[in-house]
């Protein structure tokens, strides 16, 4: 009997959805033992352990005594898929100025699976969140209540959109977080019109940020830039106006570059 489950139109193996299970419950609970594992994943210690014995002949996991981690072979996977995205290589320096210029926390970000991915991220001399900013380094997220995520449904289609929503929902962070479809429809709307959007405490209370698209030539989003500061900075006129200008100029300089760059590549020899 082969050992295929089928979900929708897709075919997937058992054995290796539950080789992700696996890992995902190692990144969790931040390491764990056989007994707890299966406890956790509600699977015989036997099949927990057999999973774990193949994973670390292949270099993925570590056992330091009965607990078993994720190992590095992650962080060089990762570095590799980061570097091979262009917003990333791109923009990278982009976003360390205009953490330099502006203090705070300057972001980059791009969309994968209907989620935020945090692509680099660069503390400013005066900015704040230093633990939370990590985190968010390590896990995808919801796109409706950032300044980033915003900016990059701002910039899909409508359907697309509404796909993102019924898969997700719109989850509430704080009493500011837009959690109906058409109030966020209607703002995506405006962030259109202008430019850029906010994070009005819409993910953390005290804290506001200003994001901006990056499109490629064929006006298709490749991800967004944002700056975050707390509140009582960011809502000072003059400083927001500042904000404003530095990250939809980042965004622009990220843009340039890039279809500099794909342009070079379609005309090696133009000069």
């Amino acid at each position: 009997m082969t050992d295929r489950t089928e979900t929708g139109s897709s075919r997937t193996l058992k054995t290796v959805t539950r080789a992700f299970d696996v890992i995902q419950a190692l990144e969790e609970l931040n390491g764990a033992g056989v007994t707890e594992l299966a406890e956790h994943l509600d699977m015989s210690k036997s099949a927990v352990y057999n999973h774990l014995a193949t994973l670390r002949e292949n270099k993925f996991v570590v056992q330091e005594g009965s607990t078993y981690s994720l190992s590095l072979q992650f962080l060089l996977l990762g570095e590799y898929v980061r570097n091979q995205n262009k917003l990333y290589s791109i923009g990278k320096e982009e976003i360390e100025s205009l953490a330099d210029e502006t203090g705070e926390y300057a972001h980059l970000a791009t969309e994968q699976h209907g989620l935020s991915v945090n692509l680099y991220k660069v503390r400013g001399a005066k900015a704040v969140g230093s633990n939370y900013q990590t985190n968010k380094l390590q896990k995808p997220d919801y796109l409706h209540f950032s300044a980033t995520g915003k900016s990059i449904l701002a910039s899909l289609p409508t359907e697309r959109v509404n796909g993102i929503i019924d898969r997700y929902g719109l989850v509430r962070k704080t009493k500011n977080t837009i959690t109906d479809r058409e109030e966020l429809l209607a703002e995506l709307e405006e962030i259109r019109e202008r430019g850029y959007a906010y994070n009005d405490e819409e993910e953390i209370e005290g804290l506001k940020a200003i994001g901006a698209p990056v499109l490629d030539r064929q006006d298709r989003v490749l991800g967004a830039v944002s700056v975050s500061g707390p509140t009582n900075r960011m809502n000072e006129a003059e400083y927001h106006d500042t904000m404003v200008e530095k990250v939809t100029n980042a965004a622009n300089v990220i843009e340039v570059n890039i279809n500099m760059a794909e342009q070079e590549s379609d005309h090696p020899n133009f000069i």
